[in-house]
């Protein structure tokens, strides 16, 4: 497909785009006319491609030059567009793949700023910008016809009359909920059936209702940005699923709005946002910046690559070999990628820098949003090859105005090894533990080496975040997560079972640290059940009660399966849906993790502010933490160190708290003596003669010869079953 280069034909002539300007990037609509920039440095010519319908149905697409280029960027307004016309841009540069440079105008363009997308992708090699038979040489096929296109959005939303201000919860008051937009509400029977999978749906009265009874404070989204399906799955008949494959950064996916794609899938994300502000529920996005859907050199071609793509990707470093050419002048093509998906956005280009930073704004400013989980945040932060955290990304966001108030989460590894940096992120940062996931998971299964590390994880992984200054909640706590068993197939299964996804039962890892209890999957067998049940009970209300920021995986709190599969990122069905019957679902699993949510939401001495110290808050009290023997005594230096340990008290002291209320005050609360065996054996337990703590009530059993209510006093003895949790609140 050939596109004219536009110039002056006769004296009377009017241009058909007009200057324009250079900012904003994207499209910004307006009554006169609608401005595009897009930024393009090594093009020679840009269009912008505006797609219309004749009344026969029949799709038009008429191309507008962009003749302005200032800087890099190619721009010019164009008038008579109104919102919802979709549009793509064409490219033309040089075709030169050795140095970076794949421009090849019949490859229609998604805009790198677009604020929605409109249709999905059709596989095939006009996807390609390369011939597949020829790889050195560029396409001849349009792709046109076979990718989605960019929307024009103009979208005045109302906020209300406080303008939705932002909820900014603190950290230690934060409960949050991982799920999937899709996945939550597919199968839900009370949400109409057109509004299952969708924002409007997830925004829903029954989906609010059910996450504020269960505790929770904030809602962390598996990627909304637009997504597209890797060639290789529509080969299987699969999809991607989870949506770690971004193409649009601005855009919310289009295929989770029940109400269109031409730019509704805009307001009905905002009234999503807005519902569970209303109900004090903050919203926080999984994103994805490190790698774009793009793949590897070889892989389709749907924006980036097809505007800059030598700018957008992080390259190996060029070697020795041309000794005429000077350092500056070498490159090689070759992709450098520690994401596992074939790119790594180069973070440190500027051009990248800007659009991470600015898509985070709009997301914050224009969005509402309240966070981000950055998905394999340390590939981004790569000051050439190396991980640093005095880089441009970390710095920029961290002073950013807008930005270093949100919640920021990083996943602190990527795909590489030395890209592993649980403990190092600077603040206002926070943290996946995945150091927590595995010591708590070992603990429960009896693979622990004592009970000293399993201590350090239950008071907030001091070695990880008090040398330099951090407090207990950059420490985001979890069990299980998008990817891994859920916490049912955690007691149900010894192996991954995932020959679902077509790879032989090759993905996914095989370091579950989880246990059968007996049997491989399910079983009719009462007595495993109930096992089964009892420690999953035990692995979540140690997550609910441990210092730091509880994270709850979707379905979790209901025994949700997978039956097995611990990489479901393909499967868009009943595998990964959450089953909302109650058929075969663990309810007993509902009724313990609220109980332990609204124990922490109701007591500020099991979500404190500041370290644990192992001595008084005040002077002649108890100290805030103590570590208790089952012979009744305060743990030795010889109990610390004895690798046959399983059973141990955890004593949290609220009388007074460490830190003072807002007004200097003392704080006072109930203190409290959390049992913890995770041993196949039962264990007679001694509750420690003390001054200042007489008696306790059970508040939270996992041990059903000790149910709620029972009143223990000090100096008495009791068993505590095997693998069982006991709350006592005293005082």
């Amino acid at each position: 497909m050939a596109h004219e280069i536009w110039k002056w034909t006769s004296p009377e002539q009017t241009a058909p785009v007009w200057p324009g300007r250079s900012w904003p990037l994207g499209a910004t609509w307006s009554e006169e006319s609608t401005n595009f920039a897009v930024s393009a440095p090594a093009a020679t010519a840009m269009w912008v491609c505006v797609f219309t319908d004749d009344e026969d149905g029949t799709e038009r697409e008429t191309a507008y030059q962009l003749t302005e280029h200032s800087l890099g960027i190619w721009y010019g307004a164009v008038p008579g567009i109104a919102p919802g016309t979709r549009y793509g841009f064409r490219a033309n540069g040089p075709w030169q793949p050795s140095q970076g440079l794949r421009f090849n105008p019949r490859k229609l363009l998604l805009d790198p700023y677009g604020r929605a997308v409109s249709g999905s992708v059709v596989p095939g090699p006009a996807v390609f910008a390369h011939d597949l038979e020829h790889p050195e040489s560029p396409s001849q096929l349009d792709s046109a016809p076979s990718v989605p296109r960019s929307v024009v959005v103009h979208d005045p939303f109302d906020w209300g009359p406080d303008g939705d201000p932002p909820q900014r919860r603190r950290w230690r008051d934060t409960v949050i909920y991982e799920l999937h937009v899709k996945g939550f509400t597919a199968l839900h029977r009370e949400i109409p059936e057109e509004l299952r999978g969708t924002y409007a749906g997830l925004g829903s009265p029954e989906v609010i209702r059910y996450l504020t009874e269960l505790g929770v404070t904030a809602v962390e989204l598996l990627p909304i940005h637009q997504f597209i399906s890797e060639p290789h799955l529509a080969e299987l008949g699969l999809s991607n699923y989870w949506g770690y494959n971004s193409i649009g950064f601005f855009a919310p996916h289009g295929a989770y709005a029940a109400s269109g794609d031409r730019g509704q899938q805009v307001t009905e994300f905002k009234q999503m946002v807005k519902n569970f502000h209303a109900a004090g529920i903050e919203v926080i996005l999984d994103v994805v910046y490190n790698h774009t859907a793009e793949a590897g050199a070889l892989g389709p071609t749907y924006s980036f690559r097809g505007l800059d793509d030598r700018g957008t990707y992080h390259r190996v470093a060029p070697g020795d070999g041309d000794d005429e050419l000077p350092a500056h002048a070498r490159f090689d093509d070759t992709y450098w990628d520690v994401t596992g998906c074939g790119n790594t956005v180069a973070a440190t280009n500027p051009q990248a820098l800007r659009l991470i930073l600015d898509s985070l704004r709009y997301w914050v400013t224009e969005m509402h949003v309240d966070g981000f989980r950055f998905d394999l945040l340390s590939a981004l932060t790569r000051s050439g090859y190396s991980v640093d955290m005095t880089g441009h990304l970390l710095t920029t966001i961290g002073q950013d105005p807008a930005l270093r108030h949100a919640k920021l989460i990083a996943e602190p590894w990527d795909a590489s090894g030395d890209g592993y940096r649980v403990g190092e992120y600077p603040p206002p940062w926070v943290e996946w533990n995945d150091q927590f996931r595995d010591t708590v998971r070992d603990f429960w299964r009896g693979h622990s080496d004592g009970i000293r590390t399993m201590a350090t994880r239950l008071a907030g992984s001091s070695d990880l975040y008090a040398d330099d200054g951090r407090s207990p909640y950059a420490s985001v706590n979890f069990v299980t997560a998008h990817d891994g068993f859920t916490l049912r197939d955690l007691v149900s299964y010894e192996h991954k079972h995932n020959e679902a996804n077509g790879e032989d039962n090759r993905d996914g890892t095989d370091n579950n640290r989880s246990q059968n209890c007996g049997v491989e999957g399910p079983t009719d067998d009462a007595a495993i059940v109930e096992r089964r049940q009892r420690i999953a009970a035990n692995l979540m209300v140690t997550l609910c009660l441990s210092n730091g920021v509880p994270m709850i995986t979707a379905g979790d709190e209901r025994g949700r399966t997978q039956g097995g599969n611990n990489n479901p990122y393909a499967q868009d069905n009943e595998i990964s849906w959450v089953d909302w019957s109650p058929e075969d679902a663990w309810l007993g699993m509902w009724e313990i993790t609220r109980a332990a949510l609204r124990i922490r939401r109701e007591h500020p001495a099991l979500r404190q502010r500041h370290w644990f110290e192992g001595r008084p808050a005040i002077l002649g009290g108890p100290k805030d933490l103590a570590w208790i023997h089952p012979e009744g005594r305060e743990m030795s230096g010889d109990d610390w160190h004895d690798g046959d340990l399983r059973v141990v008290g955890m004593f949290v002291s609220g009388d007074p708290l460490r830190s003072p209320g807002p007004r200097g005050e003392q704080q006072r609360d109930a203190s409290f003596l959390i049992w913890f065996n995770g041993s196949t054996e039962d264990c007679e337990v001694s509750l420690p003669e003390n001054a200042w703590v007489q008696s306790g009530e059970v508040v939270l059993s996992t041990d059903s010869s000790l149910p709620l209510g029972t009143e223990l006093r000090a100096g008495e003895r009791f068993v505590l079953g095997a693998e069982s949790v006991v709350v006592l609140q005293q005082g």
